[in-house]
């Protein structure tokens, strides 16, 4: 069955979300992101996609109280995944210590494809790539840089590296809702064995639909945000058509 992951942004320590990448294209949603976690649970999501805004632009983990107050609020009853500005492994390390699922590596995967490596062996199905792209072009540093690798070229550099997923974010779309790309997030997922979660625009109970189709069958499955967030998606009826009962 495809996962649904909801998501929690944190920009400044309070749940967010952007419009096409932008730091200062930021809706404030929630101020307390363990109680958006476990409003998650209660609508009956067991993962989570987490992201350290901050720590994307510097390097380095910014929220990471947040991160914690989110991992004591949901204990073992979430699988919760994070990225955000974990660039070393001993950062890896001690994120994989506090009970995270996985850790997601993102300007890493392009700056230094060894350490993935290194980690994705240290950490068997505990390490996921993030790849986002702008223009067909990955984008790092919280996407304030293009680098010269199309999403495929970057995923095939660890086909054989022991990762667990890879997470591809169309930032074109991101955060305004118009729908995700299915066409370039199939085509990444047919280009290897990597399993790949859609990121990016997800919109409404269509996108969910889509998302159960046999083309789409390789998706581990989606990141949503706003759609949840605004309302967009009633969570009991996108579980539903992921679990093939709806009707």
């Amino acid at each position: 069955m495809p996962i649904l992951f909801p998501a929690i942004d944190l920009k400044d320590g309070a749940c967010v979300r952007l419009k096409l990448g932008l730091m200062e294209e930021a809706t404030l949603y929630n101020e307390d992101p363990a109680a958006q976690a476990r409003a998650f649970r209660a609508d009956g999501f067991d993962h989570l996609h987490v992201v350290d805004l901050n720590g994307a632009f510097e390097g380095r983990a910014v929220n990471g109280g947040a991160v914690e107050a989110i991992l004591s609020a949901v204990g073992t009853e979430m699988k919760v995944q994070l990225g955000g500005g974990i660039r070393t492994m001993a950062d890896i390390e001690r994120w994989l210590a506090t009970g995270l699922s996985r850790v997601i590596l993102g300007t890493v995967a392009v700056r230094d494809p060894a350490l993935v490596r290194e980690a994705a062996r240290a950490f068997p199905g505990r390490v996921a790539v993030g790849i986002d792209a702008k223009g067909g072009k990955v984008a790092v540093e919280g996407w304030a840089e293009t680098a010269a690798l199309t999403a495929v070229d970057l995923a095939r550099r660890f086909e054989d590296a022991g990762v667990s997923a890879i997470i591809y974010t169309d930032i074109d779309r991101d955060g305004i809702l118009a729908g995700i790309n299915w066409d370039a997030t199939i085509d990444l997922a047919d280009a290897v064995s990597i399993p790949v979660i859609a990121s990016g625009g997800l919109a409404s109970i269509a996108d969910v639909v889509r998302l159960t189709m046999p083309d789409a069958a390789r998706l581990e499955g989606a990141i949503s945000g706003r759609a949840l967030y605004d309302g967009r998606i009633d969570a009991a009826e996108a579980l539903r058509v992921l679990a093939g009962e709806a009707g």
